[in-house]
């Protein structure tokens, strides 16, 4: 896996680049996903450690759980419903509901993520992250819909 670590950082550098050339900005989450990937891939290639690569997706998982718990607590609303109050329309009960269902289901993927790497071969784990993360994310969104027709507003 350590050669595939420079050509990843590399493509997803160049990725964030031609988002900024095509839109004239950078949308939050492909700045975080460039940053924490070069950060930890970069660690994985200084200290000859695959560990820190490993630790990625725990990582962002954790960050954000606590983005959303901070959006909570400290802003009093669910960040959730700032980003995607123009395109989903619900309730502040639902709000609340769900923006609390995505915080347990990024610290239960950090904790999933963990368990693989620490108790898996190397190759289940790729396979895990590249096969197991994606559709697991899949269905829990998918299961969230009934949540967001209950608590739907119209206007």
């Amino acid at each position: 896996m350590s050669y595939a670590i420079l050509p990843l950082i590399i493509a997803t550098i160049i990725s964030v680049f031609f988002v900024y050339r095509i839109d004239k900005k950078i949308p939050t989450i492909p700045i975080l996903g460039a940053v924490v990937v070069t950060v930890f891939g970069g660690l994985a290639i200084v200290f000859d450690n695959k560990i820190f690569f490993y630790m990625k997706p725990t990582i962002i998982n954790i960050i954000f759980a606590l983005i959303l718990i901070y959006g909570k607590i400290f802003l009093k609303q669910p960040l959730l419903k700032k980003l995607f109050d123009e395109s989903i329309k619900i309730s502040d009960e639902g709000w609340n509901i769900l923006n609390k269902r995505w915080i347990y289901f990024f610290i239960f993927l950090a904790i999933l993520n963990e368990l693989v790497w620490r108790t898996q071969s190397e190759e289940f784990w790729v396979q895990f992250k590249v096969f197991g993360l994606l559709p697991i994310t899949l269905i829990f969104t998918i299961m969230q819909v009934s949540l967001i027709q209950k608590h739907r507003i119209d206007q």
